[in-house]
C-alpha cells in the first residue's frame, strides 16, 4: 500500500495537531500576594491557641526530645 505524498502530509498534519492538542494548558492563573493567606479558615489555628493544646504540644515535643 503506498501513500501519496498529499495524504501523507495530510496524515502528518492530523497527527502533529492531536499531539500539540494533547499539551494545552488551561490559561487560569492564580496571583497570589506575599503575606496575606487568601485560603479557607483553619480550624486548628484557633485550637492551638488554647492552653490545653499548648501543654499537649509540649508534652508531645519534650517527648520527643528527651531520647536525645
Amino acid at each position: 500500500m503506498i501513500v501519496s505524498a498529499r495524504t501523507g502530509v495530510a496524515i502528518l498534519m492530523i497527527l502533529s495537531l492531536l499531539t500539540l492538542g494533547a499539551c494545552y494548558e488551561s490559561p487560569n492563573i492564580a496571583v497570589h500576594e506575599p503575606g496575606k493567606y487568601k485560603g479557607s479558615t483553619d480550624p486548628l489555628l484557633a485550637k492551638e491557641r488554647t492552653p490545653q493544646q499548648q501543654e499537649t504540644l509540649r508534652q508531645r515535643f519534650d517527648l520527643g526530645q528527651t531520647d536525645r
